[in-house]
C-alpha cells in the first residue's frame, strides 16, 4: 500500500469539548472530498453525541486501521477506546483523562508503525489531564516525547493565504525577548525549510523574518535586537543556502501584495504570528507541527467547552487539518519515491 493511500488518524481530544462534534460534521459535510480517516474514540459516546446533535451519521466500528478505506465509504470509521464515564458536554471529568492520553498514544503508534500516513489531533484540555498525572506543557511537547526526539518541534499556523511560525511560543513577551537567540532563529528556520520542501513540495522556500521592534528597530533607535539577534541569524542562514529575507517591519508584512513575496514568515513571538493568520482565516487555519518524524496537524481552536453539545461548533478548521495532513503525506511519499 502506498503512503498516500494510508489513512489518517484522528484522535478523540477532550471528550467534553467539541472534538466529537466537529469530527461528525467533518465526515457528513466533506467525506466525499477527504482522504479516508478513522477516529479513535468511544463508539457509544459518538452515537449518543450524534443523537444529541440530531445528526444522522453511520458510525462504523473497526478493529484494524487497515479497514478504514472500505469503512469510510459507509460511514465514520471508529477505532474503539473505552471511557471511564459518559462525558457531559462542557463539564471536564479527569476520570476520562487516561483515555484521552491513550488515544494519542495509539495514534502515534499507528503512524510510527507505518499503517497510517498522518495524525490529526483534536484539542485537549490540559487542566483535566494534569489531574491524572499528565506532566507535559502541552500536546506538541508530549508528541515530541512519544517520537523520541530531543530537538524542540516547530509550530506552524497555515491557511491557503498565509503560513506563520512563532519562534517563541507560549511564554510572556518579556520572556520571549530574553529567549530569542540567533541559534534559536536559525534552528527554527532550518526545520521550517526542510518541512516546506519535503511536506509541502516547495522548492527553495522563501522565508521572511519579522523584526521584533517597531520599524525594525529603525537603526537601533527603537531597539537593537534586529542587529544583535535577527540579522546575524539571517546572514548565517543565507550562508547555508536558504532563501531568507528580513528583518521586515511586521506592520507591513501581512497585506496581500506583501504575502506574494514569501512562503512563510518567522515571527518572534506568539501573537505576532497568530494575530494576522486568525484575522485572515479564523475558521480555516491549521496548526502544523514541524520537526516530528511523522505528520501531525490539528484544528486551530481549543476545546470550546462553552459551546460543546450545542451544535454550534464549526468544523471547517478540522476539515482543513485533515486535508492538509493528507496532502503532506502525499508530498512526503512523492519525495521518497523519487
Amino acid at each position: 500500500m502506498s503512503h498516500q493511500q494510508l489513512p489518517t488518524i484522528l484522535t478523540m481530544g477532550e471528550p467534553s469539548g467539541i472534538g466529537g462534534e466537529v469530527a461528525i460534521k467533518a465526515w457528513v459535510s466533506a467525506h466525499s472530498s477527504l482522504s479516508p480517516f478513522c477516529l479513535i474514540d468511544s463508539p457509544t459516546r459518538m452515537a449518543k453525541l450524534a443523537s444529541l446533535l440530531n445528526i444522522e451519521i453511520p458510525l462504523v466500528e473497526i478493529s484494524n486501521v487497515n479497514e478504514t478505506g472500505d469503512a469510510f465509504e459507509r460511514g465514520l470509521p471508529i477505532l474503539s477506546i473505552e471511557l471511564a464515564e459518559d462525558p457531559i458536554p462542557g463539564e471536564l471529568n479527569p476520570k476520562n483523562g487516561p483515555a484521552v492520553i491513550a488515544a494519542i498514544d495509539q495514534g502515534v503508534a499507528l503512524v510510527q508503525s507505518g499503517v497510517a500516513g498522518a495524525i490529526v489531533t483534536n484539542p485537549i484540555h490540559k487542566q483535566a489531564l494534569y489531574q491524572c498525572g499528565f506532566s507535559h506543557p502541552g500536546h506538541t511537547e508530549y508528541l515530541a516525547t512519544l517520537a523520541g526526539i530531543t530537538t524542540e518541534p516547530v509550530m506552524m499556523l497555515a491557511s491557503d493565504r498565509l503560513r506563520v511560525i512563532p519562534v517563541t511560543r507560549h511564554i510572556g513577551v518579556q520572556a520571549a525577548i530574553n529567549t530569542l537567540t540567533p541559534d534559536l532563529i536559525c534552528e527554527t528556520a532550518l526545520i521550517t525549510n526542510r518541512a516546506l520542501e519535503r511536506d509541502f513540495g516547495i522548492t527553495s522556500p522563501r522565508i521572511a523574518v519579522a523584526a521584533l521592534n517597531p520599524h525594525a528597530g529603525e537603526g537601533g533607535v527603537m531597539g537593537d535586537e534586529e542587529a544583535t539577534l535577527i540579522e546575524p541569524a539571517i546572514q548565517e542562514l543565507k550562508a547555508k543556502g536558504l532563501s531568507v529575507s528580513g528583518p521586515h517591519p511586521p506592520d507591513t508584512l501581512f497585506h496581500a501584495s506583501a504575502r506574494e513575496n514569501y512562503d512563510v514568515v518567522l515571527c518572534m513571538y506568539h501573537d505576532q504570528a497568530l494575530i494576522p493568520i486568525k484575522t485572515l482565516d479564523f475558521d480555516t487555519a491549521v496548526n502544523v507541527t514541524l520537526g516530528l518524524p511523522f505528520i501531525r496537524t490539528s484544528p486551530d481552536h481549543g476545546t470550546a467547552l462553552d459551546i460543546a453539545g450545542t451544535g454550534r461548533a464549526n468544523e471547517q478548521s478540522l476539515i482543513a487539518a485533515l486535508q492538509m495532513a493528507g496532502e503532506m503525506a502525499q508530498n512526503r511519499n512523492n519525495g521518497q519515491s523519487t
